[in-house]
């Protein structure tokens, strides 16, 4: 696995090593001692899979508060995604910065978003799905959002939005 640190520091986008053959391929996508040399957090506790039907369609930002904010670890398994973090660690240098990466079955890229992200994605396709390896477990007393459109933050989606949950829509202006 190669680890290329993005603009925003502690996020990474992590490049696989498919071994082939003419049977396909075989890649590592995870590896403890890996995570824990370039010093990310390595424990997953849980595994989501999110499949969207739609292109177009956004989910996000999410974030948990302490005491239970979380890394994670996202890929694409089918399809193709716009996948974006937003740095709010007070502290930060690049505090309200995001970046974005497009992650597919084709690159095979994961993000590694750590603790103090928001994180979302926009679909780039019909019938995308996404799998999240989470370094901590949900807690919806501690989940919040920022609005996807929050002119505070300024995300410059690919494509017009076709699909987003009334939950994400309803996020307040967030205050710097």
């Amino acid at each position: 696995m190669f680890f290329n640190e993005t603009k925003l520091k502690g996020a990474y986008v992590i490049d696989i090593e498919p071994h082939q053959d003419k049977r396909g391929f075989f890649a590592r996508t995870f590896c403890l001692d890996e995570f824990a040399a370039n010093s990310l957090e390595h424990r997953i506790v849980q595994c989501n899979i999110s499949y969207n039907k739609e292109k177009g369609t956004i989910r996000g930002m999410h974030y948990q508060i302490a005491p239970h904010e979380e890394s994670k670890l996202v890929s694409c398994a089918r399809g193709h995604i716009f996948d974006v973090v937003i740095d709010l660690r007070v502290n930060s240098a690049t505090y309200c910065q995001w970046t974005a990466v497009e992650l597919s079955e084709e690159n095979l890229k994961m993000l590694y978003i750590p603790k103090g992200f928001a994180h979302g994605f926009q679909t780039l396709e019909d019938d995308s799905v996404v799998y999240y390896q989470m370094m901590a477990s949900y807690y919806p007393e501690s989940s919040r959002g920022v609005r996807w459109n929050d002119p505070a933050i300024g995300i410059e989606w690919p494509l017009v939005p076709s699909v987003i949950s009334e939950k994400d829509r309803q996020y307040p202006d967030f205050i710097l």
